[in-house]
């Protein structure tokens, strides 16, 4: 019976994780700031003991549910507050400018020459001479701005002006149709399979994956 309880709780811990994630929303997995770092390990912490919390598993939910309200909280106060958003989320530090590097950045950023060369090799240069400007973003990672002789070329550079592309769009996954990003494509299902049987196919069953970008 222990071991059943055990495995009931981890469920509900699971579920409880997953509805307090998508309460905070995406930022929680991709722009972590250092308050959303704090309350992340935090509630995934609480959430461990409440796996085998038997006795009252009521009392690390609400702790969990308490941590969530507060990320919700502060995410209201640093939306519509400049200064308190400096203070919790931080700041972007600038890196490098001109050819120069900032040594007083990188102490403040605890960032050393090797961690920032291995990021630049990452984004693709290979050649510190090769970026113009860098700056440590608040969520820890580095953009660069490269020089304009380093960069990739543009229709621009060359006064071209291509017509604009648009997102693709999922018509069949798994063989399935989608009929609401059919509808959202502009296009039928009379024309989406006049379509498929100018490319050979009677039905959209045999396909795995079929986009649009019209």
């Amino acid at each position: 019976m222990q071991y059943l309880n055990v495995v009931l709780t981890s469920l509900c811990s699971i579920v409880a994780l997953f509805l307090l994630t998508k309460l905070m929303g995406n930022k929680q997995l991709s722009q972590l700031s250092l308050f959303d770092y704090i309350v992340g390990i935090s509630i995934g912490s609480i959430a461990a003991e409440l796996a085998t919390e038997l006795e009252e598993p009521l009392l690390p939910l609400i702790a969990m549910a308490v941590y969530a309200l507060c990320a919700l909280a502060i995410s209201a106060l640093t939306s519509s507050s400049i200064k308190l958003r400096r203070v919790l989320a931080g700041r972007p530090v600038l890196l490098l400018d001109n050819g120069q590097l900032y040594r007083k950045n990188f102490r403040k950023a605890r960032l050393d020459v090797n961690d920032f060369t291995a990021m630049a090799r990452v984004n693709g240069f290979y050649r510190i001479s090769d970026i113009a400007a860098a700056m440590l973003e608040i969520n820890g990672q580095i953009s660069f701005l490269p020089k304009s002789d380093a960069r990739p070329l543009t229709p621009s550079d060359m006064g071209l002006q291509p017509k604009q592309e648009h997102m693709e769009v999922t018509l069949i996954a798994d063989g399935k149709l989608m009929r609401g990003n059919l509808r959202l494509s502009g296009m039928d299902e009379a024309t989406l399979n006049d379509k498929l049987q100018q490319m050979g196919y009677d039905s959209p069953m045999p396909l795995f994956l079929c986009l649009t970008n019209e």
